[in-house]
């Protein structure tokens, strides 16, 4: 069995969670998924996110610390015996992944495409959000997917408002967005409609206008990011932030077609960087 450790946002689960799941289709055994609460003490308050997607897993949930979890649960996690611990050693994909064994855990963020680009198909699968839409997102899912709609998401946050989060990842400046703007339109037949989205989009409303018609999604909050995400894989194109979230809305687009711009500097510290961030045909600015 495969053990995946679970914490952080929404995009960072998704990452953990193909990583196991690709290890785990590789070796053809279980996948577990471990929302420990020793992951979540001390920062803001996380939810487990991906129980709105068709994922293939158990899962353990707690949040306590792993000592204090229930004799049931721990029974469950030593059931196969004392598994080793793989932590990421670094940024980036490591090409020894594949060879790591049947019978572990997996802790780490696993920030590439390429931990699990073997496994595509499957994954695209697993990641189908199986809660169906409220009405007013039916509605937005039903208006983007009759249109040349471009997805442009802004993280703010703490990326803002935590000062080891903003002089860690920074926030992309709004020359960024103008040039990604340009650039996608430039390469439209059609004029392009972009749909904003933002933990913040008081600020987008006030800062970035766009000289195109523009929709600033301002419908759904942190309890129903994953409609955010649905509404952004649907687009045809995309305008990413520094973000995980960002990234995964533009992958689930499974149109060969499609174009995403990314910043090309993902962190602020420019001694930090992620060489399998972005996939190779995203273009970066």
């Amino acid at each position: 069995m495969i053990t995946t450790h679970i914490f952080g946002w929404l995009g960072n689960q998704l990452f953990q969670y193909c990583a196991g799941r690709a290890l785990a289709l590789r070796h053809t055994v279980r996948l577990r998924l471990l929302w420990d609460g020793r992951e979540q003490e001390n920062t803001t308050t996380r939810n487990f996110d991906l129980g709105h997607f068709n994922i293939q897993s158990e899962t353990i949930m707690s949040t306590q610390p792993l000592r204090r979890l229930g004799l049931r649960s721990v029974q469950s996690l030593l059931r196969h015996g004392p598994a080793r611990t793989v932590r990421e050693s670094a940024l980036g994909y490591d090409p020894r992944f594949t060879s790591l064994g049947p019978h572990l855990r997996l802790k780490g963020y696993w920030q590439s495409e390429k931990f699990f680009k073997t496994f595509e198909e499957s994954i695209r699968e697993d990641l189908q959000i199986r809660t169906p839409p409220s009405k007013p997102n039916q509605t937005l899912l039903d208006q983007i997917t009759s249109q040349n709609a471009v997805s442009l998401h802004v993280r703010r946050g703490d990326y803002v408002t935590n000062p080891l989060a903003n002089a860690h990842h920074g926030t992309c400046d709004l020359g960024y967005y103008k040039a990604a703007i340009e650039y996608i339109a430039g390469q439209m037949q059609e004029a392009p409609i972009f749909y904003l989205f933002s933990d913040d989009i008081a600020w987008v409303k006030n800062n970035l206008i766009p000289k195109y018609e523009t929709v600033f999604v301002d419908i759904n909050d942190e309890a129903t990011n994953y409609e955010d995400l649905r509404l952004m894989s649907r687009c045809r194109h995309h305008i990413i932030a520094n973000s995980s979230f960002s990234w995964w809305g533009a992958w689930l687009n499974s149109d060969p077609e499609k174009i995403i711009v990314a910043p090309k500097n993902w962190y602020a510290d420019p001694a930090t960087r992620n060489p399998d961030m972005l996939p190779q045909s995203w273009i970066t600015l």
